[in-house]
């Protein structure tokens, strides 16, 4: 039993932001070069997605190269040359086994630190960064690297209207720090959640021990990502609205105290609708989808690394951010922008 006079204990830390990074090939496809092999026109690409351009890596950039050149910056942007822990979101790994991210801890040369995979489909870098946030407020760690990385144009089929002209490839990263409660970069709570009865809605139908039934086997398809794009869209407004309402009330915010959303860019249709749920004015919503496309679990961290580099996240306001992804998944969380944070991309 404990003295009356005993100090009371500190409280734990909270996970605060401290770094953000982007990367993205260098190579850009745009809408005319898709249409040269699909049955559409720029014009619908760009008025129904929302995209002009996505980018796209070469042949020899696997996953794990994006994943390191996002990571290098984000630990640039927070001055730092070591973390305690790395947790790479992805859906396209470098290879079944192993997973990816012990390979890009070694090649930040981060020596044994613990680094494992999180497959969560766009939802990926919110799910990762909440689990790095408990790590630190757990106190196993004091700081964490989290990347999203993915490289879609390996599991997409070029001559399918229906995702060849939505996804892209690239990287987004962000560095937490232990912080105090309260004090501006630090993580609210996360506010999240499952539906698998929509598995078969994004889907990849081979690659894993069960085979998704419906495609005859060795006709090819079963390696690229099969999508029901209007059940998508659907599901992707109702979650994404109602997880966002919740993140806002776990932290003690309205809805209408949010300042800036930054939402998963999945369709510009999509981010609109949400804003709309919400009654956000265009202006507290970012997009940067037109020139990258719906890049899965890269699309969080890349965004915010645009964002917060081209001025729209400013110090003192307090940002919602919120995923919508295969499986199907969702989440969000909230921070209150901090002053001095400078994304590298």
């Amino acid at each position: 039993m404990s003295s009356p006079d005993a100090l009371p204990s500190p409280p734990p830390p909270a996970a605060r932001l401290i770094g953000l990074g982007g990367w993205l090939p260098p190579r850009q496809v745009t809408n005319a070069e898709l249409c040269t092999r699909l049955d559409t026109s720029a014009e619908w690409i760009r008025t129904r997605i929302g995209i002009t351009t996505r980018h796209i890596a070469d042949p020899t950039t696997a996953t794990s190269d994006m994943a390191v050149e996002a990571g290098l910056r984000a630990m640039k942007s927070a001055g730092v040359d070591h973390v305690d822990a790395l947790v790479l979101a992805t859906t396209t790994p470098d290879h079944p086994v192993p997973a990816t991210a012990p390979t890009v801890a070694h090649r930040l040369g981060l020596r044994h630190v613990p680094a494992f995979d999180l497959a969560a489909g766009c939802s990926g870098f919110v799910y990762a960064t909440s689990v790095a946030a408990a790590l630190i407020q757990a106190g196993t760690a004091r700081t964490a690297l989290v990347v999203g990385a993915e490289t879609m144009s390996a599991i997409i089929d070029p001559a399918d209207r229906s995702t060849a002209p939505i996804f892209g490839d690239g990287a987004g990263a962000a560095v937490l720090g232990a912080g105090r409660a309260g004090e501006p970069g630090t993580l609210g709570p996360v506010a999240w959640g499952s539906d698998g009865e929509h598995a078969d809605a994004i889907y990849v139908p081979e690659g894993g021990s069960r085979r998704f039934p419906g495609l005859p086997p060795g006709d090819g398809a079963g390696r690229y990502v099969h999508m029901r794009g209007n059940v998508v869209l659907r599901q992707a407004v109702r979650h994404m609205s109602q997880v966002s309402r919740d993140a806002a009330a776990a932290a003690g915010w309205t809805v209408q105290d949010i300042d800036r959303l930054i939402v998963h860019q999945a369709n510009a249709r999509i981010s609109a609708a949400v804003a709309d749920a919400l009654c956000l004015p265009p202006e507290a919503v970012p997009s940067n989808i037109a020139r990258v496309g719906n890049t899965s679990a890269a699309s969080v961290p890349l965004l915010l690394a645009h964002a917060a580099a081209n001025g729209q996240l400013t110090a003192g306001q307090r940002v919602l951010v919120a995923a919508f992804g295969a499986g199907f998944t969702w989440a969000a969380t909230t921070l209150v922008w901090p002053a001095g944070l400078h994304a590298v991309s």
